[in-house]
């Protein structure tokens, strides 16, 4: 039966990875349980984008149940039910203790001291030897039927006829007698010893079933975390690639920096040489005249004609001109070739970030993602991919290499040889732009001045995650109301579920976009409503909304209410509003929690720069408890 391992996977829907029930198929070719897909693209809405593929149907497409498929599941699931009793590592179910013997257990019914002989199927008594006399002496005792010694005689005594219970009703699942057969004559009865014989057999080969199921989780389970480590070990190798890649990238735009600096400094160094020439021209000139105008003063004060005149004549044919400072400036065209380079060359890079943003993902694509709204979480339905990731090996030149040539900023060879490597780069891991502290703060004050209904226009569809609801939590209303359930619901083991605190997670993820969602609060003493991470803890006290880093909360307990992150407690000023919104823009960072009413008042927000697509959290207590999504009409 090991053949059927394989057949087990490609039997198994992506969504819910089970096998397959009511399966139907897109029309790319990929098969889905049909209630599973249904569900997928009621909370998707148009386009409808196919979970495996991410192949988009601009109207949704009307599938039929694929028959042929079904039945291969139908005898696929009866060979699994007719494996082998011993299982491959040499398990057996354990054997049935055999029944207590009787004798020296069963007292007598007369005495209530010595040990009981016989039992009488008319009486209805057990009795030891000594008072069992007269049914073997008397005649009026030959028809007592007698027979070893019956313990629990009247657990096993049939209410209405009074008569031992030895047959088994299969279709009522009871005991009877044989006065009961007859009403009983349409269910096939048989008797005891038979039936438990039967049922004995049906049980030990639902058990070896069940312990081959738990072998093929644990096997599961393995494999999961062997894909999940290649996974990591990939993305590790293309983002110490993608590192080398934008060091280089950083090189050229530093080189290219240091080209554009050096062409200024060169044309300043020019200019002001022929400053400081200009400057020291006029500054012997103004010395020349300087010492003309003393001598001329000098000969003004002389007293003797002859002296005079022969010094003014002398004076006289001494001619000066006015000074003269030529036009000197920068080289304008350089200058403004050298600007016109370098936005040229942030518009180019520009464009070449945001070519990876508008397509597509093709790789760890998450079912159910449409516009940063990614699907349920990665365990329940990302498909593991069948074939190892395989690393493309590229020859790339050394960064050395890149800066040893000459680059000239602005020119054509330059901006040539810069687009590929940016475009490769980007195109392996599409980088998200940075977004400036001011740029955030301004969108996050706009978005406290907002009214409650230009809010509404972000708000999205919230659907609960039953997988991750713990076990005193329960859901209803079409996985829209969470609460506190007065006993453990027992739900099936998933390694989403919360197991320490009773706490439930939304369906969807967001990873990019604006979306708001409200929740009305019921008995809001002890309950808690936000957003966290996918890859937040299910067990122990660090699971507990707010209490780690991977989660933000309003939490209200009894009358406080307070803002939790990180561990880190906000006392926050109490509210008579019951109902709660949220606001999540994961493309500045921030989230922002309302007290919603016909009017919005601000609770707390908080400034993140989201490191992974996060899901709304809610936090439940007290019994009676109960949170609800409001509606997105």
């Amino acid at each position: 039966m090991a053949e059927l391992c394989p057949l087990a996977e490609e039997l198994s829907c992506s969504i819910c990875l089970e096998p397959f029930k009511g399966p139907v198929t897109t029309p790319c070719g990929h098969n889905f349980c049909g209630a599973c897909l249904d569900e997928t693209w009621a909370v998707q809405g148009a386009p409808y984008l196919c979970p495996h593929c991410r192949t988009g149907f601009p109207a949704r497409p009307q599938l039929r149940k694929n028959t042929v498929l079904c039945a291969v599941v139908e005898q696929f699931l009866q060979a699994e039910q007719a494996r082998p009793a011993l299982a491959d590592d040499g398990w057996t179910p354990p054997t049935r203790a055999a029944a207590p013997s009787a004798a020296g257990q069963v007292a007598c019914d007369h005495c209530l001291q010595a040990a009981a002989a016989k039992t009488c199927l008319v009486c209805m008594a057990s009795f030891c030897q000594e008072h069992l006399r007269p049914h073997l002496d008397s005649p009026a005792f030959q028809d007592h039927p007698l027979q070893p010694p019956v313990r629990d005689l009247m657990r096993r005594k049939c209410a209405r006829h009074n008569r031992l219970r030895d047959y088994f009703c299969p279709e009522h699942s009871e005991c009877i007698c044989h006065v009961c057969v007859v009403d009983h004559k349409t269910c096939s009865p048989a008797p005891l010893n038979e039936a438990s014989t039967d049922l004995e057999n049906k049980l030990r080969q639902k058990l070896t079933v069940m312990y081959g199921q738990i072998n093929g989780a644990s096997r599961a389970l393995e494999d999961v975390r062997a894909r999940q480590q290649e996974v990591q070990e990939a993305a590790h190798r293309k983002v110490d690639q993608l590192r080398q890649e934008y060091l280089e990238i950083k090189a050229l735009i530093d080189a290219s920096e240091a080209s554009s600096t050096r062409k200024i400094k060169e044309e300043e160094k020019r200019v002001t040489s022929k400053f400081d020439n200009i400057y020291q021209i006029i500054l012997k000139k103004k010395s020349e005249i300087q010492t003309l105008k003393e001598e001329v003063e000098l000969a003004l004060t002389k007293g003797d004609e002859f002296e005079f005149l022969e010094k003014a004549t002398k004076l006289q044919g001494i001619t000066t001109k006015p000074v003269f400072v030529p036009k000197v400036e920068l080289n304008h065209e350089l200058i403004k070739e050298v600007c016109q380079s370098t936005s040229d060359l942030k518009n180019e890079l520009k464009r070449c970030l945001r070519q990876p943003q508008e397509k597509k993902p093709e790789e760890l694509t998450i079912p159910g993602d449409a516009g940063g709204h990614c699907g349920p979480h990665t365990p329940k339905t990302h498909r593991p991919v069948k074939k190892p990731l395989k690393e493309e090996k590229k020859p790339r030149k050394p960064a050395s290499a890149a800066l040893n040539k000459p680059v000239t900023f602005g020119s054509s060879e330059h901006l040539v040889n810069l687009k590929p490597t940016v475009q490769e780069g980007a195109a392996k891991a599409p980088p998200v732009p940075p977004t400036s502290a001011s740029v955030t703060t301004k969108v996050l004050e706009n978005f406290l001045t907002k009214s409650r209904p230009e809010l509404l226009e972000y708000v999205v569809k919230v659907v609960l995650d039953y997988n991750t609801a713990h076990n005193k939590v329960a859901l209803s209303e079409n996985y829209t109301v969470a609460s506190v359930a007065d006993t453990s619901l027992n739900y099936r083991p998933h390694p989403q579920r919360f197991t320490y605190c009773s706490q439930v997670l939304g369906l969807h993820c967001y990873k990019k976009g604006i979306h708001y969602w409200e929740v009305e609060l019921q008995k809001n003493n002890f309950c808690g409503v936000g957003i966290c991470y996918g890859s937040m803890e299910r067990q122990g006290p660090e699971s507990r909304l707010g209490r780690n880093s991977a989660s933000w909360c309003v939490e209200w307990f009894n009358t406080k209410i307070s803002a939790w992150h990180n561990n880190v407690e906000k006392t926050l000023p109490s509210t008579k509003s019951t109902r709660v919104g949220v606001l999540l823009n994961c493309d500045h960072g921030f989230v922002i929690f309302f007290a919603a009413a016909d009017k919005v008042h601000l609770l707390y927000k908080y400034k993140v720069d989201f490191a992974e697509a996060v899901y709304p959290a809610f936090w439940l207590f007290s019994t009676g408890a109960t949170l609800s999504i409001c509606s997105s009409k």
